[in-house]
């Protein structure tokens, strides 16, 4: 989140390069940095792998996802031959100590070419069981010692529960300092999600009311329509509540209730985020049915289309009571949300893809108009829109126009894209350039990651012990199970149907369309 600056030179190492994450994010991202001239001077990206690929089919791979998933599109030759020029790839075993000495000469040669000392990155597009071996090789190497210069970046799952986050915290401070290390979720990268800090702390007008006396509950949704595609053998392990409210949902909800950071150093906010974590009331065990329900997709249609039940994707158990949706109420205990609840729901196969936070504002204390006037006086409600659409609405009341008073809602509008008329970073791209920098703002620190899971333990605990015996329990296509409809209706509420921006082609301004459930 730093300016935008060039960082020094850099080296980076990617473990796993020949995996779907390097070609659909990492070199897309790292591609357009280099366009923006936001990479070093000096750099080098080194991809490691098991595979025989040669150079040329490595950087053709690579070329092939940048033409595929970059947000500007297919890459043009001169610039691709370029940035390719930097990027290498070599056929490692990754139990072999030489991989690691191979590494600690690369790094030397580099710095003898450059005339300069590199920023050393170390990058685990692997999956977890291989975060140790990879940890304890490089140590071994003595690559870990150069604490303002080298880095290691974790993508999640950061642990499977409580304990093996600790286990795996850990292992990973005992090679390297907790300021070396980057737990990344991607998440934190969006412009969207970001924004949700500069709109609290960079205007005077919302603050004040941002607290249990003005804000009645808040929903966060991250709803996806597709199913889990390749990854039933990778879902069937984590579910909905570990893939995506311990880590992506929280992360919100970390941003919604934190407290004014006195800086913006990267401690600091994350300092801020902690305590919102430490703060979620604990839920009994016994209690779990009524803060928590939980779902597996069963076949459906998704616009027009058949597809089948979650039991029937590749690589998933034909009984499994692996979960595709979860919602969940939490509570911060402390002086500004007490007895607020904040409701977080995400599933798969749901009818749309779309994520948005809904704040929803406490009711007027007294109806001073006749009931003729306003029969429906709807309290105000603050979207966040983080994705597909970007944005902020605002509803509110005002007079219909005509002889009488009478009240009617409309929405006060922002869009990313009409207001700046330019596609926002993929949040890799602010990722990658922030761990360049050394600047750990937006990535998860040991305590947060711990906190996160430690606030979820109790449902994980008894969902893992208890067999879901109603699964499948949604249909493709619909918002989820029943037990997700009486899990919020139980406090008097209800789930928002997402509101979707639609903006005119050649029009200036945003047309909202609010789908009729309250």
């Amino acid at each position: 989140m730093s300016a935008l600056e060039r960082p020094g030179a850099t080296l980076i190492t990617i473990f796993g390069a020949g995996g779907d994450l390097t070609q659909r994010k990492l070199i897309p991202s790292l591609y357009n940095l280099y366009l923006d001239k936001l990479l070093p001077e000096h750099f080098m990206v080194a991809g490691l792998d098991r595979s025989g690929m040669n150079e040329d089919e490595f950087r053709q791979h690579l070329r092939e996802g940048v033409d595929t998933y970059s947000r500007r599109g297919k890459a043009e030759d001169a610039p691709w031959r370029d940035f390719a020029s930097h990027v290498s790839i070599f056929k490692a075993d990754l139990l072999s100590p030489k991989t690691y000495t191979d590494i600690a000469e690369r790094l030397a040669s580099k710095e003898n070419e450059w005339n300069a000392e590199p920023s050393c990155i170390f990058y685990l597009a692997v999956p977890p069981n291989m975060i140790e071996i990879i940890a304890r090789g490089l140590t071994k190497a003595r690559l870990n010692i150069e604490r303002a210069r080298v880095r290691i970046v974790v993508e999640k799952p950061f642990g499977h529960n409580l304990d093996s986050a600790r286990k795996l915290n850990q292992m990973l401070t005992e090679s390297f300092h907790e300021n070396q290390i980057y737990r990344i979720d991607h998440y934190l990268g969006k412009d969207t999600v970001q924004n949700i800090l500069a709109f609290r702390y960079g205007n005077t007008i919302f603050e004040p009311i941002w607290n249990r006396s003005y804000i009645d509950h808040v929903q966060i949704t991250v709803a996806e329509k597709l199913g889990v595609e390749h990854r039933g053998g990778y879902y069937e392990g984590a579910g909905a509540l570990r893939d995506m409210i311990q880590n992506h949902l929280l992360q919100i909800l970390c941003l919604i209730a934190m407290e004014a950071p006195v800086s913006f150093n990267d401690n600091e906010v994350r300092n801020k985020k902690v305590d919102v974590l430490h703060a979620i009331r604990p839920i009994p065990h016994d209690q779990v049915h009524r803060y928590a329900a939980r779902g597996q997709y069963g076949a459906g249609w998704i616009e027009g289309e058949q597809v089948c039940g979650y039991r029937q994707e590749p690589g998933v158990a034909q009984d499994s009571c692996t979960e595709t949706f979860a919602a969940v109420k939490l509570f911060v205990d402390n002086w500004r949300w007490q007895d607020v609840p904040f409701y977080l729901r995400t599933g798969k196969r749901l009818p749309s893809r779309i994520s948005e936070v809904a704040i929803q504002f406490r009711p007027v204390p007294h109806q001073t108009f006749p009931l003729a006037a306003a029969p429906e006086l709807r309290p105000n409600r603050l979207l966040l829109l983080i994705q597909p659409e970007e944005g902020i609405l605002l509803r509110f009341e005002v007079k219909h126009p005509g002889s009488t008073m009478t009240l009617s809602p409309v929405m006060m509008q922002f869009s990313y894209r009409e207001a700046f008329k330019t596609p926002s970073p993929d949040a890799y791209e602010t990722l990658l350039l922030d761990v360049m920098k050394a600047d750990a703002t937006l990535f998860m620190r040991a305590d947060q990651a711990e906190a996160g899971w430690s606030a979820l333990a109790p449902i994980l605990e008894v969902w893992d012990s208890t067999r879901a015996t109603d699964f499948p329990n949604y249909q493709a296509g619909s918002w989820g199970p029943e037990e997700a409809e009486i899990l919020i209706s139980q406090d008097g509420h209800g789930w928002m149907m997402p509101t979707y921006m639609q903006c005119e082609k050649d029009a200036a301004v945003c047309r909202v369309t609010t789908e009729p459930k309250t």
